[in-house]
């Protein structure tokens, strides 16, 4: 390759201690120019590229000098290289328009991140973002197959060609649904999502669309149905309205539906309505063989029956232990708080010196269609619960809150408020907790566990 056209340059900002990297003098501050004598466009180009037993691999020196390093290996060893963009390439921004889209629903003033809308398949595969294909060509779909770079999670909401292109504010979206049947014939995993929006696509639409999804079985392994998350901010925004609790049941009865005809032919389930259905119709959630594994955990599909029944595990591991003598709060979205304020009311029965006192924290921020404890601000936090000790409902000083409050790698809310400014606005201690049985009941209890990971999602985001 002529070193001259080469376009790329993957800054490196690691080198694992005692890896093939390190043995072949590699050094953060060095760059990857390429993999036997092919330039490589991004992480997916690396990693297929390095699939060798023997690879050449042309390499800068953070002085200039150029290395072709020879180096033998095992066939799908890694180099041990940390490159200082994780996909090595620019991320794809979407180039929809959706009617629904919540980053349109959200008001100016919060950080930039919160802003970007990503449609990139590469971090389908990496992270499990959802993609609507609408930016993607026939290149993009062959190196997909050619990489197999699955699954694939994918934005359907409607196989109604026109629908589709209204929702997206696209004019090719409903052209693109072409390429789930070429993934489909050539076997690559999918998973798939529908935003459902009242009026829209809802009722008979809903049901064509599972049904035309149902049919790329086994190769559409699941699909989600979730209601459209609906702010405050919507002033220029074409008008949605939330589902009653009728039109939610039926929702839900159309995807059990659908169930039982999957489960006879591929033994699954494969579409599962969104936990929030089931509370908006004041219906229990389904048992835990229901969610074929929890595949559709991230869209909040069996969040709340992961952990009930992970919290009864806890419990009857727990049990032996003495009564504690501790008070903790735990603060919560309105999803989730029934569920929480029972699991709270059993800790106490089984544990009389402990007070736990569950607190339903509305959004006033987003509005309050909005109900998942994801989208619940720092601000909102330290207001209602700052109300609630000055009336004497909270008295702990230990605040328990879930991990999805909070942003990937930071003690950072939604608004920018960060831990230390909310411990100290309400003299309180916060402690992130990740959303399953064990680690709730840890924290309840102050047994020490593992720091959870939290995220930086905006959207369906769940938890308690």
């Amino acid at each position: 390759m002529n070193e001259c056209a080469l376009k790329n340059a993957h800054r490196i900002t690691a080198v694992a201690p005692g890896s093939i990297g390190e043995e072949m003098g590699i050094e953060a501050g060095d760059a990857l120019l390429a993999i036997n004598d092919q330039e490589v466009t991004d992480i997916f180009d690396y990693r297929f590229l390095i699939q060798d037993d023997y690879i050449e691999a042309l390499v800068r020196r953070a002085d200039g000098e150029e290395w072709v390093l020879e180096i033998e290996k095992d066939f799908d060893e890694d180099l041990g290289l940390t490159f200082e963009n994780g996909l090595m390439s620019d991320y794809r921004s979407c180039s929809n328009r959706c009617l629904f889209c919540f980053i349109d629903q959200m008001p100016p003033g919060m950080r930039d991140t919160l802003y970007f809308k990503d449609d990139d398949s590469r971090l389908s595969f990496l992270q499990g973002n959802y993609i609507t294909l609408t930016n993607m060509g026939d290149r993009d779909i062959d190196r997909i197959v050619r990489l197999q770079m699955a699954p694939i999670n994918i934005s359907v909401h409607t196989t109604n060609p026109a629908l589709r292109c209204r929702m997206l504010g696209n004019r090719f979206a409903g052209e693109k649904l072409r390429y789930l049947k070429t993934l489909y014939s050539h076997q690559v995993p999918m998973n798939g999502q529908i935003v459902c929006c009242k009026g829209l696509n809802d009722g008979e639409e809903l049901r064509r669309t599972i049904a035309d999804l149902a049919a790329l079985q086994p190769w559409m392994a699941s699909l989600s149905v979730v209601p459209a998350g609906i702010t405050r901010f919507r002033e220029g925004l074409p008008e949605l309205t939330a589902f009653t609790a009728e039109e939610a049941g039926a929702v839900i009865d159309l995807a059990e539906g659908f169930q039982e005809e999957s489960m006879a032919r591929y033994g699954r389930h494969f579409v599962h309505a969104s936990d929030e259905w089931y509370i908006q119709a004041g219906r229990p959630f389904p048992e835990a063989a229901r969610y074929d594994g929890y595949i559709q955990l991230e869209n909040g599909v069996g969040m709340m029956r992961l952990l009930m029944d992970s919290f009864d595990e806890a419990l009857a591991a727990r049990g032996e232990l003495g009564a504690p003598d501790r008070a903790v709060a735990i603060a919560t979205g309105e999803l989730a708080y029934p569920t929480l304020k029972a699991l709270a009311r059993r800790m106490m029965d089984r544990w009389p010196g402990l007070t736990v006192e569950a607190a339903c924290i509305r959004n006033a921020f987003f509005g309050e269609t909005i109900t998942v404890s994801g989208l619940i601000t720092g601000q909102d936090l330290v207001n209602q619960i700052r109300d609630r000790r000055a009336r004497g409902e909270v008295t702990a000083r230990t605040l328990l809150i879930p991990t999805n409050m909070l942003r990937t790698g930071e003690q950072v809310f939604l608004d920018d408020m960060t831990v230390d400014q909310v411990e100290a606005a309400l003299e309180m201690d916060l402690v992130a907790v990740a959303p399953e049985g064990g680690p709730l009941v840890d924290a309840v209890l102050g047994i020490p566990g593992t720091p959870p990971e939290a995220n930086d999602r905006v959207g369906y985001i769940q938890a308690y």
